[in-house]
């Protein structure tokens, strides 16, 4: 499966459903080059994840609101829910498990604790 290209216009309606992968890459980052060929693998294997890049030089504004300091940086959504953000490239067997322990993650309970904490504030 081809990676989805991802701009301010389209961002909070690709990680609103599913699982989301996001990269955030710039052309001229020698880990972000190293780190593309393994994330396209990976959308290969696992087509019913959404695979996105987000292009940091061409989305400056919203690469700074989402906090990304240093590229490449992984994020990772469920159902619009960050669930992942760290940056440096992952050799692919180190994302072929987060990609496992994310599927494993019960959502029901992630959302049961954010509702709880909203309710304390």
């Amino acid at each position: 499966m081809a990676t989805k290209t991802l701009t301010e216009a389209n961002f909070q309606s690709t990680i609103a459903e599913g699982m989301v992968l996001v990269d955030f890459w710039a052309a001229w980052c020698g880990p972000c080059r190293m780190f593309g060929p393994i994330f396209e693998a990976a959308s290969d294997k696992h087509p019913d994840i959404t695979f996105a890049k987000l292009d940091t030089e061409a989305n400056q504004q919203l690469a700074g609101s989402l906090g990304i300091m240093s590229i490449p940086t992984l994020m990772v959504f469920r159902d619009g829910i960050l669930l992942y953000n760290e940056a440096g490239a992952l050799p692919a067997p180190a994302l072929e498990q987060l990609i496992q322990q994310l599927r494993d993650i019960d959502m029901d309970e992630v959302r049961a604790e954010i509702a709880k904490q909203e309710a304390a504030q």
